[in-house]
């Protein structure tokens, strides 16, 4: 996970993730990341179009953007 991250932060490239909330509500957030460490990740949201925090911990899900596949061959 931490891989994609740094790459998302170094190359900007865009993610997709399936988070949970502190609420317990599930989303699905395309992002890219801005700044990392152990606990969080500041990354600007796609869908929210500003700058979010999201807990490492709740990250169900990750992985790079359908739309920018072609970034990985």
């Amino acid at each position: 996970m931490n891989n994609l991250f740094l790459r998302s932060k170094n190359e900007n490239l865009p993610l997709e993730i399936i988070y949970l909330s502190e609420d317990h509500q599930f989303s699905q957030r395309k992002l890219i990341v801005k700044e990392i460490n152990d606990e969080y990740i500041r990354a600007y949201c796609l869908l929210r179009k500003q700058v979010r925090t999201f807990r490492v911990d709740n990250i169900l899900s990750i992985m790079p953007d359908s739309r920018s596949n072609h970034l990985l061959h």
